[in-house]
């Protein structure tokens, strides 16, 4: 076996052959999906506690402050004792809430962004499924995220967790469509929804350049809507402390609460690796018309590293957000969705698409 930490293809080709040739196919396919799953989950887990802990870390750079710094060196371990003493927290049972829905809804918040983190292409060869309509299926796995929160808020019986779940349904339903329609402006220009093809059309320039201005809107947009649909701040009314304690999930203790947490971290990996994907050409790495030098040493750095890159980029954009403006009230939230955000994308739509007609960009 030939393996090269610039393409994966043949490493993930000789498990699938080994597999097959020494199990019958439903245990191969079974095995398959028992690693991928736990590859998955580890990266799931390590991927949220360490944002947690980046998270801490910006923010109080951004506040003057020192952040975590007595567990471990420069309180790196801090995040895991944390995680250490939600589990061991009791879980404390509303008497009047509705006991089935109370409980499967952070399994089906946490399941929502399990199921898309599937589809993104970490690295040349590596990504659990590709699908065609890859785009399409994050869109629409993701959204399914807001049931969990509805539930969440209404089966609480609590006055505030429905107001907050309220909220962010409101939020994530309205925001989803700048969301959809700045990657729609992408698949315009790209000609396919697929992230592996994205990623390869963009060998010779990321579509943030390739695209003009168009593209470049396209990317604001989808960072200022994709950090609403994640109820991060300044967008994070659906648990606004001063209002609403902590919004949908008050009455949730324990590894639940750490259940939505978590979850909330990761979708704001899953929209970040996407932003990278899309725009920023994924694994691809940098490269300038005319540089060979240049662009030789850029081709050293493996794709995965890339990726890694540009995804924590803007993940920081995003943390610097939430530590920089002020929380938004909730007509202003809804006035910059549909009066502002909504117009400027249909109308970078159509720009878009002449301009991929005539012929005109890179």
């Amino acid at each position: 076996m030939n393996f090269s930490i610039y393409d994966f293809t043949s490493f993930t080709q000789w498990i699938d052959k080994f597999l097959y040739d020494n199990l019958p196919a439903f245990w191969a396919v079974a095995v398959e999906m028992v690693i991928i799953g736990l590859l998955v989950l580890v990266f799931y887990a390590m991927v949220g506690l360490f944002l947690v802990y980046a998270e801490r870390k910006v923010c109080a750079f951004m506040q003057n402050r020192i952040g975590p710094n007595r567990v471990g060196p420069y309180g790196f371990f801090q995040t895991i004792a944390d995680l250490f003493k939600l589990l061991m927290k009791e879980l404390v049972y509303i008497k009047n809430a509705d006991k089935l829905l109370f409980n499967i809804a952070p399994f089906i918040v946490i399941i929502a962004s399990f199921m898309a983190i599937a589809a993104i292409p970490f690295a040349k060869g590596l990504h659990a499924i590709d699908f065609d309509i890859g785009i399409l299926y994050v869109i629409a796995v993701s959204s399914l995220g807001v049931v969990g929160i509805l539930l969440a808020g209404w089966s609480s019986n609590n006055k505030y967790s429905l107001i907050g779940a309220m909220r962010s349904g409101a939020q994530i339903v309205s925001y989803e469509l700048s969301v959809g329609l700045s990657l729609v402006t992408i698949i315009i220009l790209a000609g396919t929804m697929q992230f592996s093809a994205i990623v390869e059309g963009q060998a010779n320039g990321w579509f943030i350049f390739k695209g003009h201005i168009p593209a470049f809107i396209a990317f604001i947009i989808f960072l200022i809507s994709s950090t609403a649909e994640t109820n991060r701040g300044p967008f994070d009314l659906a648990e606004a402390e001063s209002e609403l304690t902590a919004g949908f999930h008050t009455e949730y203790s324990g590894i639940k609460f750490a259940f939505f947490f978590l979850a909330e971290y990761m979708n704001m990996f899953i929209v970040a690796s996407i932003a990278a994907t899309v725009f920023l050409g994924g694994w691809m790495p940098f490269h300038v018309g005319g540089w060979q030098g240049f662009n030789h040493i850029m081709d050293f750095i493996p794709p995965f590293v890339w990726y890694i890159g540009k995804t924590f980029f803007i993940i920081w954009v995003m943390m610097w957000f939430k530590w920089t403006f002020p929380r938004l009230r909730i007509d202003q939230l809804l006035t910059l969705e549909w009066k502002y955000l909504l117009p400027i994308n249909l109308v970078n739509i159509l720009i878009m698409a002449f301009i991929v007609l005539m012929g005109w960009h890179f």
